[in-house]
């Protein structure tokens, strides 16, 4: 265990993992976009994009499970006191975060969803801070958050001003799923000291897959066209979601947060990055405005986590 634990916390294998899960965070926004492609999931048809989610991380459960109970030649199981916790976790990280995830990103594009992401870096800063007390907020910390989201309202600043760059549906949404996501962070923390974090990461996303699979299929949500590609395509977004989010567990076990956060810059940079090369999009903002808006989040969330390097106290 503690050769396990000294080679966990190595410069070197921290920084390759969390950019594979950076990597892999990045690549889920294209994804999505050309999944509803493939599936032939209309931008407004929000039970089937409900469906689509539920099914791709009821998968990435399943997958977490199988493989950690093969790895350890017996079945990955929570303690029964910690049901509660997964039922939590699953609410916060998987349902609510991704049913606003997916039908926000449906009516925006993929490079801007990628920039505003980052928004949820402030905001679990701002919670575990001012509301669970988890860590001081300094100045640096202050100042980050502020740059930070002056980069998300930038990239809505379209040419029409503001009234013409949000969509309540679109961008609105994944600030809802933002917020979801910055309270799941500061319960897995919490809750990580209890519970293996991989158990709660398998059922939680089981859990919250199935939820969101049962109210898609309730309200007649449907996946109109099945094909080889797309179940190839829905394989890898399962792992996206299995691979990192279990790593990412991993890591924070054995290092501190900001330790591991301050590799989450990466993240909108290669959603960017993968939006344009894969979904060919031309942004409605100059590619200047968004360059810039780009930079202010990385910039945001790199103060943010700077203080591990030395920075402020």
């Amino acid at each position: 265990m503690k050769e396990k634990e000294t080679f966990l916390t190595k410069n070197s294998i921290v920084c390759l993992l969390a950019l594979l899960c950076c990597f892999l965070w990045g690549s889920a926004f294209p994804c999505i976009k050309i999944g509803y492609q493939l599936f032939e999931i209309g931008d407004g048809d929000t039970w089937s994009q409900i469906l689509f989610a539920g099914i791709r991380f009821t998968f990435a459960g399943i997958l977490v499970i199988c493989f950690c109970s093969l790895k350890d030649k017996k079945l990955l199981m929570p303690k029964r006191t910690s049901w509660g916790m997964v039922f939590k976790i699953s609410m916060c990280q998987t349902a609510v975060q991704y049913v606003f995830f997916y039908v926000g990103l449906a009516h925006t594009t993929g490079v801007k969803g990628s920039i505003m992401e980052g928004a949820n870096v402030f905001m679990a800063v701002l919670l575990a801070s001012l509301a669970y007390h988890q860590e001081k907020l300094t100045r640096l910390k202050g100042a980050g958050c502020l740059i930070g989201f002056s980069g998300v309202v930038l990239v809505n600043l379209g040419n029409g001003g503001l009234d013409g760059g949000i969509a309540v549906n679109g961008e609105g949404f994944l600030l809802i799923a933002c917020l979801s996501y910055a309270f799941s962070s500061v319960l897995v923390k919490i809750y990580s000291a209890k519970e293996n974090p991989v158990a709660l990461s398998g059922y939680q996303f089981v859990l919250g897959g199935l939820i969101m699979t049962a109210a898609g299929l309730a309200a007649g949500g449907k996946v109109p066209e099945i094909s080889l590609t797309g179940c190839l395509l829905l394989f890898y977004m399962a792992l996206i979601s299995a691979v990192a989010y279990s790593v990412w567990s991993i890591l924070l076990k054995y290092n501190s947060v900001s330790k591991v956060a301050v590799f989450g810059f990466t993240t909108p940079i290669f959603g960017v990055i993968l939006s344009a090369v894969f979904l060919h999009e031309n942004s409605s903002l100059p590619w200047q405005q968004s360059l810039c808006a780009l930079l202010l989040v990385c910039t945001g969330i790199y103060m943010v986590n700077r203080e591990e390097m030395g920075g402020e106290k």
